[in-house]
């Protein structure tokens, strides 16, 4: 494997997988109804000040090439840069608008309610492990925890078990997903006898901020895809 930042990356990504496949869905359901998360349709979460971007499993990434590409951007925090300073990003994220919401949202309601993406559907319940207070690692259950929506409210266990289903499936699909880009960038990267560098990282993204034009290899559908893209492209999610 290619450098030992991807090799630990790659063994954080494996062991948290198989910590995932630990839960029972039944233990995150009983999370759910004892939370008793309501939507109050702010449209908070549909924005990038509150959530950063909407990140699209290759699946949902499908349904959007289908539909419109140019919704589609890299996700924009890039993981990895080469030598040369070639960017590389695990997957495709959806575009905003330059406020910065979604661009299927409209009056705070989802144009594409009963078709929206996966991370949609799970959202505020999640699994990824987050640091804590104290810099641990632990598993985050619940998105935004007050501050948005009301709690306490009545949620039925078939509900909460098709919740928690949902979430352990959309996040064992993240998982494997991370899993195959640093794989593949491990063999690419041995294959051109290149390594990721945070110094090249760091300068090349200055560049980016100032105009330069980069280009970033996404993951999709089991290649690197390569794409050119400008800081003003990501008008919206809080780049200069």
């Amino acid at each position: 494997m290619s450098g030992s930042y991807i090799s630990r990356k790659l063994s954080g990504l494996i062991v948290e997988c198989d910590l995932l496949l630990q839960w029972k869905e039944k233990d995150l359901a009983d999370i759910i109804c004892d939370v008793g998360f309501s939507c109050m349709l702010c449209g908070r979460c549909c924005t990038t000040e509150f959530n950063g971007h909407v990140f699209l499993l290759d699946s949902d990434a499908k349904r959007i090439m289908d539909m419109d590409p140019s919704l589609l951007i890299p996700a924009p925090e890039f993981e990895l840069a080469d030598e040369m300073g070639n960017f590389y990003v695990s997957g495709y994220a959806l575009r905003v608008l330059e406020d910065g919401s979604c661009i299927f949202l409209s009056k705070n309601r989802c144009q594409i309610y009963n078709e929206r993406f996966a991370i949609c559907r799970i959202y505020p319940y999640m699994l990824h492990r987050e640091p804590d207070r104290r810099k641990n690692l632990e598993f985050r259950q619940i998105s935004g925890l007050n501050e948005h929506g009301e709690y306490n409210c009545p949620v039925s266990d078939n509900d909460a078990h098709v919740f928690a289903r949902e979430t352990i499936a959309y996040e064992h699909a993240w998982l494997m997903q991370m899993i195959d880009f640093y794989t593949a960038a491990g063999e690419l990267f041995e294959q051109k006898r290149t390594r990721h560098i945070r110094a090249v990282y760091d300068k090349k993204i200055q560049e980016f901020r100032k105009g330069t034009p980069v280009c970033v290899h996404v993951w999709y559908n089991g290649k690197f895809v390569p794409v050119t893209m400008r800081c003003e492209d990501y008008r919206g999610f809080g780049w200069p």
